[in-house]
């Protein structure tokens, strides 16, 4: 699943517990901002790291 995670309407939930569209909203914000999501999983461990470049 992972590979899918920021596929518009893609979700795991049951069809009436959301739809879909969260996290690629927040990928498509990081990158608006130059910035990169990288998101990495094992069995009961999940990782995100959101970078944004501050603005000198």
């Amino acid at each position: 699943m992972l590979p899918r995670i920021f596929d518009p309407f893609f979700t795991t939930k049951p069809a009436d517990e959301g739809s879909g569209l969260g996290q690629e909203i927040v990928k498509k914000s990081v990158e608006k901002h130059s910035g990169k999501i990288e998101v990495t999983s094992v069995i009961g461990q999940r990782t995100c790291i959101v970078s944004i470049p501050i603005a000198v």
